[in-house]
């Protein structure tokens, strides 16, 4: 099940994939069971638990018997894609140095630590599929991609076991952790590198875990202007998933809705020799199997 943050005729809405066609669920609701009872953002879908996805999975199937769809089923090419959740309650959770090439060309290898590197990005650093990337030229001439799985948590929890971390994840997105390296260095700290404007373009879809045989090993591609930079697999992590929602978790209460992006495999800009950091006009793609593809622009 993949949703999404759409808009279509300047109305803003929750969708789910369906080939290529979008269902609209709001619409959907009102007409098959004649009552809309959804909250009207996916983040407050997604507080409501698995009774959200279980209420989808029966519009889905009353609109399989449907004769007339096209009021509320849309051509996905008419459909503007949002940042899946359009305004984050609070910063992005981020894990560095999670992949030991990734390290290991950031010159760190020999520096991992025992226990897992967090650091965060603000919410005013997210930005949906196909919106633009401010390069700020005015405060770096370093900035770099990281493609990124990130964790959708689905429900508060605090103090959680890796045994049962897997039952707080509602899905996955991708996320591309853009980084002013310069500002990174200078400053000695991962936040103002980390954390400027439009620096965390998300999406395009939430895919529920359900649809997700196994996120220890899902191929992760980073593309810039269609040369192939990162080309890596989760199941490379250091600390696995399990281990990262728990970790957090012990004394920072975490809600649905929550994001924490898992870290970055090796072939980022400023690895390469010169490296290869982003220019405006730059085109940067990610994609992750089982998920989708998340496209953005540097802006000229």
């Amino acid at each position: 099940m993949k949703f999404i943050s759409g808009q279509i005729y300047e109305r803003t809405f929750i969708g789910l994939i369906q080939g290529d066609k979008v269902l609209d669920i709001h619409k959907a609701e009102s007409i098959l069971f004649e009552l809309a009872t959804l909250p009207p953002t996916l983040l407050e879908c997604i507080e409501i638990g698995e009774r959200f996805v279980t209420h989808v999975m029966q519009l889905v199937q009353w609109s399989k018997k449907a004769e007339n769809t096209e009021s509320y089923l849309y051509p996905l090419e008419d459909v503007k894609i949002l940042t899946p959740i359009t305004r984050l309650k609070k910063n992005v959770f981020c894990v560095a140095k999670n992949y030991y090439d990734h390290a290991e060309e950031m010159g760190d290898k020999e520096n991992i630590d025992e226990h897992i590197m967090l650091f965060s990005k603000a919410p005013t650093t997210v930005i949906g599929p196909e919106e633009e990337i401010d390069p700020h030229l005015h405060l770096t001439n370093e900035l770099d991609y990281e493609g990124e799985l990130a964790i959708v948590i689905g429900k508060k929890g605090k103090q959680i076991e890796k045994e049962d971390a897997m039952d707080y994840v509602f899905g996955y997105t991708i996320v591309n952790d853009i980084t002013a390296r310069d500002l990174q260095s200078r400053h000695k700290q991962f936040f103002l590198g980390k954390s400027l404007d439009t620096t965390c373009p998300m999406g395009p879809y939430i895919v529920h875990k359900s649809a997700i045989d196994d996120p220890k090993n899902l191929t992760i591609k980073t593309l810039v202007n269609k040369e192939v930079r990162q080309n890596g697999n989760t199941k490379e992590m250091i600390f696995p998933i399990e281990y990262i929602v728990s970790i957090i978790s012990q004394g920072t209460t975490l809600e649905a809705g929550d994001i924490i992006a898992t870290g970055t495999p090796a072939g980022v800009g400023k690895g390469f020799h010169p490296p290869k950091y982003l220019q405006p006009g730059d085109v940067i793609e990610i994609e992750i199997e089982g998920i989708g593809v998340l496209r953005n622009k540097v802006k000229k």
